[in-house]
């Protein structure tokens, strides 16, 4: 392909991808599975397709989505769920690899445990995007979204450690469980202090984070400097990233300044849309090729092997909650905890835990997890068709039937707690400032106008008074559904009419050629960052 058929290419996945987001959104269905449709549309079409470098997309797409999601995870909420997430992200995983490994062994002619291994590490670790998406939009109680989001950053270095010892063994040096298990950890280990160690780097960096440009740099950087450092040591660069990812945003609002951090997150999420985008797009394409290795394979083979991927991924995962929620209470609270200490992991309930193991959409990972395996493992061509039938079935399956299952379980954050939390913390923040310009009255140092602190006062009182109506209409909320206030709509309505009716006053003037444009953009930027401010029409916290 010359260079202006890769332009066209380009444009034309970018234009579908802005498609199946305006689509998305109007229709409440996961861009996700819809672009792997598209996809899969667009491979069966005359015409050349895009092979799927699994290398490529291992150290340059899956680095910064993984380090995008840390930084958006929390790292508190993590801790609070450990075991749940250790549970799903590890031994499940684990678990996974192991029983598909023996359902080859036992019952697909020919192949062998290493092989099957191979095949359940690669299906083993969900890709959290599709699940995400419609969870947040059907309103997923928070502590599914921290599982989800915690299993989804955890689980890859686990299966592709694993891949990694069972492709090995299946090129003849045999599989020995003890092995894969030492190697592991070692590279779990080795990869959470490489983490560290680039967060740590990171962290002395903050000087230059309080520029926002120096700021992008270092934030686009620091997922590939993970990546890198850990498989240079040859140790997990996943993990590595993720951890790096955990501790420099749980940092973030302490080493950053406001305006580094509003332009760093606009980067990254745009750079989650393009690249979950492409890589959506790219796994609907390699149809052709996964199908066309089938030939020497009978038919009985094709459906046994299907049988044990499919059946292993879409029921272990019910079992496997069920039966770790049904443990002893003790075991679920770790050494100190008490039901009121955060350290408390607390049980799910029946509906969560139906929610939660229909989270389990296989996504990019496991097509490029099984295809960096070597082109001599035995029976790759089934591995890979087998790997590519449970992504469709989960991504597509699963992810389009996964919001209206949340919705007749009854699942939903309580909006109103979550409001009343944000009003709280608000209300303490301008305390807090209030506190503060009592001592500085007091003080004298900074040869400050009792006039200026006068107003500062005014405007913050005038907050606090706003926080507290709010405060006092959320707890005579009789649901957990977000209480309405004519008032406060009606006050909404004339801030955003305000700030249009400055914003269209500035654009005359720019064209009457009284401001230049570039004072009508440092102008429209200030109306911008107070639009900002307002609470979208879907969130009234």
């Amino acid at each position: 392909m010359n260079v202006e058929g890769i332009l066209l290419f380009v444009l034309c996945a970018a234009a579908v991808i802005v498609a199946v987001r305006w689509v998305a959104n109007r229709t409440g269905l996961p861009s996700a599975a819809l672009l792997t449709i598209v996809g899969i549309a667009y491979a069966l079409l005359p015409g050349p397709n895009v092979h799927l470098e699994a290398q490529i997309i291992l150290t340059f797409v899956i680095p910064p989505l993984l380090y995008s999601a840390a930084l958006d995870s929390s790292l508190l909420d993590i801790r609070r769920h450990l075991r749940t997430v250790i549970s799903l992200s590890v031994l499940l995983v684990l678990a996974t690899a192991m029983l598909v490994g023996v359902g080859f062994d036992l019952f697909v002619g020919g192949a062998t445990l290493a092989a099957g291994v191979a095949l359940g590490a690669a299906i083993a670790p969900p890709d959290p995007v599709a699940a995400l998406a419609v969870g947040r939009r059907a309103g997923l109680p928070g502590n599914l979204i921290t599982l989800i989001q915690g299993e989804g950053l955890l689980n890859d270095a686990t299966a592709l450690t694993i891949l990694t010892v069972a492709a090995s063994a299946a090129t003849g040096d045999g599989f020995s469980f003890t092995h894969a298990v030492g190697k592991f950890f070692l590279a779990a280990i080795g990869g959470l202090v490489a983490g560290v160690v680039v967060a740590y780097a990171v962290r002395a960096l903050r000087h230059f984070r309080h520029d926002p440009l120096s700021a992008n740099v270092i934030s686009l950087a620091t997922p590939f400097a993970a990546y890198l450092l850990g498989e240079s040591v040859h140790v997990s660069g996943v993990l590595a990233v993720v951890v790096a990812g955990l501790i420099i945003g749980h940092d973030a609002p302490r080493y950053g300044s406001g305006a580094s951090r509003l332009q760093t997150g606009a980067v990254w999420r745009l750079i989650d849309f393009v690249l979950e985008g492409v890589v959506f797009l790219l796994i609907g394409q390699q149809l052709p090729e996964v199908v066309k290795g089938l030939a020497d394979y009978s038919a009985g083979t094709i459906a046994a092997a299907l049988a044990i991927a499919v059946g292993v991924t879409l029921l272990l995962r019910p079992l496997w909650l069920v039966l770790t929620q049904s443990l002893p209470r003790s075991l679920h609270t770790r050494l100190g905890g008490d039901d009121d200490s955060p350290v408390h992991d607390k049980r799910l309930n029946a509906k969560e835990v139906t929610a939660l193991s229909w989270a389990g959409t296989r996504g990019v990972i496991s097509l490029a997890a099984i295809f960096i395996i070597p082109a001599d493992v035995p029976d790759l061509d089934l591995l890979r068709f087998c790997t590519f039938v449970v992504v469709l079935v989960t991504l597509i399956g699963q992810g389009l039937t996964f919001a209206p299952l949340v919705r007749r379980l009854g699942l939903r954050a309580n909006h109103a707690d979550l409001a009343r939390e944000r009003n709280e913390a608000r209300s303490a923040s301008v305390q807090a400032a209030l506190d503060q310009l009592d001592e500085i009255k007091q003080e004298r140092h900074d040869n400050v106008e009792d006039q200026a602190i006068d107003n500062m006062r005014k405007q913050l009182e005038v907050r606090l008074e706003r926080y507290r109506r709010r405060l006092d209409l959320l707890e005579k909320a009789d649901s957990d559904e977000m209480p309405t206030s004519p008032k406060y709509e009606a006050a909404l309505r004339v801030r955003k009419q305000v700030i249009e009716a400055q914003r269209e006053e500035l654009l005359r003037w720019r064209d009457a050629g009284n401001l230049t444009d570039e004072g009508l953009r440092v102008l429209e930027r200030e109306l911008d960052h107070e639009e900002l401010l307002l609470p979208d029409r879907h969130a009234r916290a």
